[in-house]
């Protein structure tokens, strides 16, 4: 499977390539600029996926006033507690697990893509200020972009709230953004600049969607 998408995805970025080199002739811009639309192209596949998991995240948000309010009043009856969020739950179509699905169903596409932009040849091409992007950014701007972008289209994704798992999600998206640093000092340029496109169309993506989806939620409780 990993094999067949490595391929897949190589051969999808070599024909935008081609396409993109019939009009740019610079070998500097004609990388950069594909791995935009390359990026671009994977987000607008992976659309429905992303509407499923946004929608879902949209609805926990809705509904965590009304969990909080259920958690209050049986504080002292743990089991009578998760018996009413589970109802409730139930009452306004929420699944707790709804938004892990297709991050689990996108985590195999997200590592193609990494592996076939980490082996592409790219020459001596560089963008931007990643010279070449072959290799890693060593004025280090990409991967601190690459950190802070991780967190923010992680947190646009999370559903809100103020109780304990809330607060351990937002550790735990600190935690995840510091490796996303670390580990973009260690990927070639190409890999960390097709990282930061992807967050920044996931974050845009996910406040419109949350946009769409809130007003309904909100109106169901």
């Amino acid at each position: 499977m990993t094999t067949f998408l490595n391929k897949m995805f190589e051969n999808f970025f070599n024909g935008i390539h081609g396409l993109v080199q019939n009009m740019v002739s610079d070998p500097n811009w004609s990388f950069g600029i594909t791995i935009i639309l390359f990026t671009v192209a994977i987000r607008v596949l992976l659309l429905p996926l992303s509407i499923r998991q946004t929608k879902s995240t949209a609805k926990m948000s809705a509904i965590q006033p009304e969990i909080k309010r259920v958690q209050e009043k049986y504080k002292k009856d743990p089991q009578k507690a998760q018996q009413e969020v589970m109802k409730l739950y139930k009452d306004n179509n929420v699944s707790p697990m709804g938004g892990c699905l297709p991050m689990l169903i996108q985590f195999p596409i997200v590592i193609a893509m990494f592996y076939v932009l980490q082996h592409i040849n790219y020459g001596d091409a560089s963008f931007l200020w990643l010279k070449p992007l072959s290799s890693p950014d060593k004025t280090y701007i990409m991967p601190i972009i690459s950190g802070l972008t991780t967190y923010l289209s992680t947190k646009s994704m999370q559903a809100g709230g103020d109780d304990a798992a809330a607060k351990q999600a937002s550790t735990m998206n600190i935690g995840m953004s510091i490796f996303f640093v670390f580990m973009s000092l260690k990927f070639s340029g190409a890999v960390v600049f097709y990282w930061v496109v992807n967050n920044i169309i996931q974050l845009l993506q996910n406040l419109l969607l949350k946009k769409e989806f809130k007003k309904p939620n909100t109106e169901v409780l």
